[in-house]
């Protein structure tokens, strides 16, 4: 496969977007928050020539020829298919890092098979634990120039043209989408006020027991939606509300993926690996006064410092299994980012992959990621599945790409809503918690969930006062 180029009349990734959202495995990957430093390149992905789905042990592979079926370990898997596609020439210098390879979710749940973990809470039948696609074509956006190109792997310049040509006329044609309407949602948690509390509290127990240092809980929010509601049209509005850095949107059929996350996971780029852990949040308000003491608590705050810590000394270790031992630093420690509608300390720690080692290595050694475990991450992943009663899916997992040439780059899935379902049977559900430590305070806890779900819930244009206020009725 050699790569051919030609610079895109559209700059902007939603516009082409909206003419490929409709078909299965297109993905954007969007930098919504352009006045974050990360949020240079976006990138669209459709018409993947190989797909990759695995639950319970299996997975299935599909391209044009055959569907595959098959049992092993999956990251191996992954792998070997990545073998198969191989371009003859290094990628084009001077054009954003994604020129074509693998991409789509890993769901946390892929951690079960790295793991032995217990078997306790429900899982969901329909959910595969990872989605991706291999992909010959990628839309590159780079904000900074404000440049786009479609970048095509083909065999000969013929083939590539073709392709291209095709989707250049779906975009040149992009669909009127109707603006999104404000939709009352009826949410439900899978946690009344005292049970929420309640689980915090076992949290703290095992750690005055000794068994971890911190670990971190979720509640899930669900609710039905009315006939002919548009997870795109919403997606739409949701990055004017909430834009972030590492947003992205996939189209896996019946299941779509909507995300405005924060956090960068895992990017590796010639070689050098990065990692920007969250931990520590307050909201962000347009009160002056009262998000300049928000700031300040969370800069001082000695036990988001502390679990914040916790996670980079974690992610310090698992960087380990595959980088060189004295690349590893932590370049920024506990720094404060303000966020659309919360601010967040983060840290940043650096390495270097050994030689041999593969960003598919790295997503092996360090899934899933620390800052939604906590630590020690096995140990607190077998907490959480004692306590949470639904298995996270999607839910702090991954969504990403890894490049035909070993670029890579990652987010957290958090800030993130699952449709299921298509026409008048959809519906959609996200998570949202925070990381427990000896001196958690069960109602802060449980308060900091609403924080982290203000911007979800205002993006369907209903009160979020309102909604807790509902979820705390109904509990």
């Amino acid at each position: 496969m050699t790569p051919f180029i030609r610079e895109l009349p559209i700059r902007d990734p939603l516009e082409a977007f909206s003419a490929l959202e409709h078909l299965p495995y297109s993905l954007l990957f969007d930098s919504a928050d352009l006045s974050h430093p990360n949020a240079r390149y976006s990138f669209i992905v459709s018409h993947p020539i190989e797909t990759l789905e695995y639950k319970n042990g299996v997975m299935q592979i599909t391209n044009w020829e055959e569907q595959l079926k098959i049992e092993g370990e999956p990251f191996k898997i992954i792998k070997d298919c990545m073998k198969k596609w191989v371009p003859q020439s290094e990628p084009v210098r001077g054009l954003p890092p994604f020129q074509g390879g693998l991409a789509g979710y890993f769901g946390y749940d892929l951690g079960r098979t790295l793991e032995k973990l217990p078997e306790d809470a429900t899982d969901n039948p329909d959910m595969p634990d990872l989605a991706l696609g291999i992909y010959d074509q990628v839309l590159a956006f780079d904000h900074q120039k404000d440049q786009a190109w479609i970048i095509t792997h083909a065999p000969s310049y013929h083939e590539a043209r073709r392709k291209q040509d095709y989707v250049l006329g779906l975009i040149k044609h992009p669909t009127l989408h109707a603006p999104y309407q404000s939709t009352h949602l009826e949410w439900e948690s899978n946690f009344d006020a005292c049970s929420y509390m309640d689980m915090v509290d076992k949290v703290i127990e095992y750690i005055k027991a000794g068994d971890i240092f911190q670990a971190n809980v979720s509640q899930r929010f669900d609710s039905a939606l009315p006939a002919g509601f548009s997870p795109f049209a919403h997606y739409r509005h949701l990055r004017e509300v909430n834009a972030a850095p590492f947003a992205c949107y996939m189209n896996c059929g019946d299941i779509r993926i909507s995300s405005a996350s924060p956090e960068r996971f895992l990017t590796v780029k010639d070689t050098r690996v990065e990692t920007r852990p969250i931990k520590g949040t307050r909201p962000h308000i347009a009160n002056t006064a009262l998000d300049q003491k928000y700031r300040e608590e969370l800069e001082t705050s000695e036990k988001d410092r502390a679990e914040n810590t916790m996670i980079v000394d974690l992610l310090r270790n698992d960087l380990s299994k595959v980088c060189k031992v004295k690349s590893i630093e932590v370049s920024e420690l506990c720094k404060l980012e303000t966020f659309a509608n919360v601010h967040h300390l983060v840290s940043t720690v650096r390495g270097q992959l050994k030689s041999g080692k593969t960003p598919l290595d790295l997503m092996q050694a360090c899934f899933p990621g620390g800052s939604i475990t906590g630590a020690p991450k096995i140990r607190a992943m077998e907490i959480i599945e004692e306590l949470e009663p639904s298995r996270r899916g999607p839910y702090c997992g991954a969504m990403g790409y890894v490049g035909f040439d070993g670029t890579m780059d990652s987010n957290i899935l958090i800030r993130t809503l699952v449709y299921e379902g298509t026409g008048a049977r959809q519906h959609v559900s996200f998570q949202v918690g925070g990381g427990v430590t000896a001196d958690s305070q069960p109602e802060d806890e449980y308060q900091e969930t609403f924080h982290k779900a203000e911007g979800l819930f205002r993006s369907f244009e209903t009160d979020h006062h309102e909604i807790e206020e509902e979820i705390l009725l109904a509990g």
